[in-house]
């Protein structure tokens, strides 16, 4: 088993600084939630930091790992080439690396797209990747905040914001993607309210 430092030495050489910077950010984001969950921080911790270890890899490289790991790729997944990262560092982290916990497999593999029914290991790495320091998007400030004071609505507000930056550049939505929407919109989305118990009372 490779140690953190052995870990970060390697990003090192793999990664842009700017992208190993922010796995750095991810790492201690998913840390901190981890730990106002009472999650294991040091799995939290690793998963975040591997999240993006294919990210810059070249894309023919990353479509093979991606397909050798037979994580159950969509169509859309295979249609989208910035979506192959996560898959292929999975395989990747297994294969090279000898990882073999099946949520720090899944947590990078879904970071980017998420599913229904993540592990909250796996949610956490997917909202950790959201409000991590090098993130300047609209509201992020907000989101942050939010990750920890209510978690459930923090990953609800990262889902939504997902799905609205894939419409807004055209890209195509995996399956999982939209499901974990439901999942989450059934659970924190606001009630709508009843239009014919207001219409009685007019």
């Amino acid at each position: 088993m490779y140690s953190v430092e052995e870990i970060k030495t390697l990003l090192k050489k793999r990664l842009s600084k700017k992208r190993f910077n922010h796995s750095l950010g991810v790492a201690d984001a998913a840390y901190r939630l981890a730990e106002q969950c009472g999650e294991d921080t040091e799995r939290a911790y690793l998963a975040g930091l591997l999240h993006d270890i294919c990210k810059e890899d070249d894309q023919e490289e990353q479509l093979a790992l991606a397909l050798k790991g037979n994580m159950d790729l969509s169509g859309a997944e295979l249609s989208s080439k910035a979506l192959w990262h996560g898959p292929a560092g999975a395989y990747y982290i297994k294969t090279e690396l000898g990882i073999t916990d099946r949520e720090i497999l899944y947590a990078v593999r879904y970071h980017t797209i998420g599913r229904p029914g993540m592990s909250k290991l796996e949610e956490i790495v997917y909202l950790a990747d959201l409000i991590s320091e090098d993130r300047d998007y609209k509201d992020v400030d907000k989101l942050r905040k939010l990750a920890f004071t209510d978690f459930s609505k923090a990953m609800y507000e990262a889902i939504c914001y997902s799905v609205m930056t894939a419409v807004k550049k055209q890209n195509y939505i995996p399956e999982g993607t939209l499901e974990l929407y439901n999942q989450y919109t059934f659970l924190c989305a606001p009630k709508k309210k009843n239009k014919e118990k207001n219409d009685g009372k007019k």
